[in-house]
């Protein structure tokens, strides 16, 4: 165990006590010592060769098969680690990086465990989704395979079992997108969801009661006027639709709420997650995702600190937030949260990845604050601008000029372009609220980019 920890004066001291206790019985202490080194040695990293041997064969075969077959050779690793998500995020990355495609589960297509299509694309395991249990699996491919493709809502909660496939397991299914195949979108099968439910309970009742002439293989939604069109209900923003599949599938999958932050972040960290390498005491790096997990506790002295976890649509890291971090930051420490770490990465001898402390933590605006040096705003006057857009560019900046961050502008025309850096009256505080409001003004004519550098 001292040699795993790989610490000095533990092997120091287990070093003297297995010298002494050789000698104690006979051994002559340079042969034990020598005996020692070579244990030493062997514990930085050894194998014996038949291990050795087995894994190098594995690893040949499994790298054959990724060259060859990746599609079937990822679907079957994703496959292998389903409920452990941390692993599915990176794999799904890898999956992204080598150009497969990973498409949605599909209630008329989806295996149990991940599979590949005809279009040679990932498709999504029914068995991955949270609250979607093997039973209620089992019955819908059973039916499935019996009957055919499912044709709507309708269609499909008449034919299940409902004491396998209940409701729960139903909005895991659109949350995670495994009904969109009905072509509708998933606030409109949720809106749905009770009146189909309510139709297939009433015509199983009647069923048992003998009243079979009104429970055909016939019947559908259109004949009994249940469904209302996708028009009829508000369509969920991006936002509501992400976090809805994060909970049914443990990750984002058709997006990701950081993508639209990525151009700006990339300026401004270091490190993408899968990136992060151990550094030095004094190599400050930074990385940036959202807070996926959040577990408080209590140091020895009885102060609190937290430990986040983030994930970047790369992969997800732990990050160490000691007490006096803890106490100005805590309010930031939610999930679902963008927050920019800058720290230290270190090896983690437990876990042999890489662990990270958080020196500072920032959400986006504080590090447009800490890190910005100015905001451009391009103008494309090529057709014209307001006569009154001066004006109304400063009535825009106005309520914003109380921060520290410069402001220059790009005016572009055919004939001749200009760079205005204003003034120090006109230093503002970088909020998303100000880049809108400057790029209303003129839609599609004016642009503002935060830069972290000149």
């Amino acid at each position: 165990r001292a040699m795993g920890k790989k610490k000095p004066e533990e092997m120091a001291q287990q070093r003297e006590i297995f010298t002494e206790g050789a000698v104690a019985r006979g051994v002559d202490k340079r042969k034990a010592t020598y005996i020692f080194d070579l244990m030493e040695k062997f514990a930085g990293y050894g194998f014996n060769k038949s291990h050795s041997a087995a894994y190098a064969l594995v690893s040949y075969q499994t790298a054959w098969l990724k060259a060859h077959y990746p599609a079937e050779f990822m679907a079957a690793v994703l496959s292998a680690d389903m409920s452990h998500t941390d692993k599915i995020v990176l794999m799904i990355e890898d999956c992204r990086q080598i150009g497969l495609k990973i498409v949605s589960p599909n209630v008329n297509h989806s295996a149990y465990k991940f599979s590949v299509d005809a279009q040679n694309r990932i498709v999504y395991g029914l068995g991955a989704i949270k609250g979607v249990g093997e039973g209620a699996i089992e019955n819908i491919m059973q039916v499935r395979a019996e009957r055919g493709p499912f044709k709507d809502l309708f269609d499909l909660c008449i034919n299940i079992d409902n004491r396998k496939v209940t409701r729960r397991t139903l909005e895991a299914l659109v949350f995670a997108g495994a009904l969109d195949v009905f072509g509708m979108h998933r606030a409109a099968l949720m809106g749905n969801l009770e009146a189909a439910l309510q139709a297939s309970d009433q015509l199983h009742k009647n069923a048992n009661l003998g009243q079979t002439d009104l429970f055909s293989d016939q019947i559908s939604s259109a004949d009994l006027g249940i469904m209302a069109p996708s028009s009829v209900f508000p369509e969920w923003s991006d936002q509501t639709r992400l976090t809805n599949e994060k909970t049914s599938l443990g990750l984002y999958l058709t997006g990701h709420p950081i993508t639209r932050f990525e151009p700006e972040l990339n300026k401004l960290i270091t490190h993408k997650i899968i990136n992060l390498r151990p550094g030095g005491r004094n190599d400050k790096q930074i990385i940036a995702g959202l807070i996926v997990a959040v577990r408080t506790m209590n140091t020895k002295r009885g102060d609190r600190m937290a430990f986040i976890t983030l994930e970047d649509r790369t992969g997800r890291q732990e990050v160490a937030i000691f007490s006096d971090l803890f106490t100005e930051v805590r309010e930031l420490l939610k999930k679902d949260t963008l927050v920019i770490v800058q720290g230290n990465a270190a090896n983690d001898e437990y876990s042999g990845g890489v662990k990270v402390r958080a020196l500072k933590l920032y959400d986006l605006l504080a590090a447009r604050v800490a890190f910005a040096q100015k905001i451009r705003l391009e103008v494309d006057a090529g057709e014209g601008l307001a006569a009154d857009f001066v004006d109304r560019l400063k009535t825009t900046l106005q309520p914003f000029t109380s921060g520290t961050c410069k402001v220059e502008l790009q005016y572009k025309r055919a004939a001749a372009s200009a760079l205005m850096h204003f003034g120090s009256e006109w230093l503002v505080k970088p909020t998303d609220d100000l880049l809108q409001a400057v790029e209303g003004l003129a839609l599609g004519k004016v642009t503002a980019t935060v830069c972290y550098n000149d």
